[in-house]
């Protein structure tokens, strides 16, 4: 069972600081050498400093990235920069974003969460995870000895009795509040409340959490508890034993998931009857029209179709458009070609389109990642490159996806799900030493 617990979290001194909008980040693994750049610029207290320090002319196995962070963590805590909060607290967290012209809130709480290795409890997983990353985050934290940004875990939730709960505790009060770089206003407040929070961890407790983002830093998190333990360094009070979990309903009216669409290198490059040829009669076909920037239209039908076996795909060779929806028969090639999957695992677009599209029709298996786009007019920028000979709007995976798939034991392919916004590094840092 989850085993959430109140922490002393470590917070930025907003009277040495200034803005809390100054000092926080997106997660490590969004933020691109342009952003780090700028989160460089914008503070010399910011946390890309630790999350993502950058490397330097003459690091080595001493002095390194992982080092500096190491010591701009150590100095900010010495210099009251940062403070450990007085009473072990949960903190609730909102996030209010525009979308499609709505303005929407999201809202979760981030407390400690004990430790289980995925298949030995009721945390799970949803998508795969890389040795490297693992390993960076590893180096990290062994650097630092603090969980500096949150994982983002799921649960179920339909009355929102846990969020409600932590809301009645919070009216009235003043949040803090940070504005990040896309203008997504983040806040949040502490809660202290013995018997409160006794009341939430209690609640947890009997709910499954799904993580939603963050699954190599969980594991890493793992690592690092199993390392303590090897060393004869981990008791059962340890922090170690504990990761920083941002926790949010799975009806949350403010949870949104966005497709992940794929600009592809490496794949045969076909005109649209090639294409529907090598599509055969997996898939039916209608040619949507031509024009790269014809892809807002050909999203429009399909995610209000809201089929995840319907794919839009344009040809750069002729520069025309395919929306294809799988058949039958595409659907019994797919249980050929997975056949250790789950029905529920085949049926995902981003499985249809990599294992079935890609990788058997198109023999492309084997070819270069991808690259990752979220928005359309991000799609209609690459296809209008020579550099990508084929791109596809794909359906993005629901949290029913992702709690189905889970359960059964099973992870999606990368990049299934986009959850937006990212949580913020910086609001509160989990300790590690005991």
């Amino acid at each position: 069972m989850p085993d959430i617990q109140p922490f002393r979290g470590i917070r930025y001194d907003l009277g040495h600081v200034g803005s809390l909008s100054d000092v926080v980040a997106p997660p490590y693994d969004v933020i691109s050498p342009e952003l780090q750049d700028a989160l460089y610029k914008q503070h010399p207290a910011n946390v890309v400093r630790l999350i993502l320090n950058r490397e330097e002319p003459g690091d080595d196995g001493a002095n390194n990235k992982y080092a500096r962070a190491a010591r701009f963590l150590k100095n900010w805590r010495s210099e009251g920069v940062l403070f450990a909060e007085s009473a072990p607290s949960l903190y609730v967290y909102h996030q209010t974003f525009d979308y499609r012209g709505q303005t929407h809130t999201r809202r979760g709480f981030m407390g400690r969460c004990r430790l289980q290795r995925f298949g030995e409890g009721n945390i799970y997983p949803h998508e795969e995870t890389m040795s490297g990353p693992k390993a960076d985050r590893l180096l990290l934290t062994n650097a630092c000895r603090a969980n500096l940004s949150q994982i983002f875990g799921l649960y179920p939730d339909p009355r929102a009795e846990v969020q409600n709960l932590l809301e009645t505790a919070i009216a009235g009060q003043t949040p803090l509040e940070a504005t990040d770089h896309l203008g997504v206003v983040h806040r949040m407040w502490p809660v202290s409340d013995v018997a409160l929070v006794g009341k939430v961890s209690a609640l947890m407790n009997a709910k499954p959490m799904f993580v939603a983002d963050g699954h190599h830093r969980y594991e890493t998190a793992c690592n690092y508890r199993d390392q303590l333990a090897k060393e004869g360094k981990l008791t059962d009070t340890h922090p170690a034993n504990y990761v920083l979990m941002m926790s949010i309903g799975m009806n949350d009216e403010g949870l949104l998931v966005l497709p992940t669409h794929r600009l592809f290198r490496g794949v045969p490059e076909l005109t649209a009857p090639e294409l529907v040829a090598k599509l055969g009669d997996a898939f039916a076909t209608r040619m949507a029209g031509e024009g790269a920037d014809l892809a807002d239209v050909v999203w429009n039908e399909i995610e209000r179709e809201g089929e995840q076996g319907t794919l839009g795909l344009f040809t750069k060779k002729d520069e025309r458009w395919v929306i294809a929806r799988i058949t039958d028969a595409g659907r019994a090639r797919m249980a050929q070609l997975a056949p250790d999957r789950s029905e529920d695992w085949r049926e995902l677009g981003v499985a249809v389109l990599h294992r079935l599209v890609i990788d058997s029709l198109l023999g492309a298996a084997g070819h270069p990642t991808p690259k990752y786009v979220h928005l359309v007019e991000e799609v209609v920028e690459g296809a209008e490159t020579d550099e990508f000979p084929l791109c596809a709007l794909v359906m993005p995976a629901t949290v029913d996806h992702i709690k189905q798939i889970s359960e059964h034991g099973e992870r999606m392919p990368a990049k299934s799900t986009y959850f937006y916004p990212k949580l913020l590094s910086g609001l509160v840092i989990h300790s590690l030493e005991s």
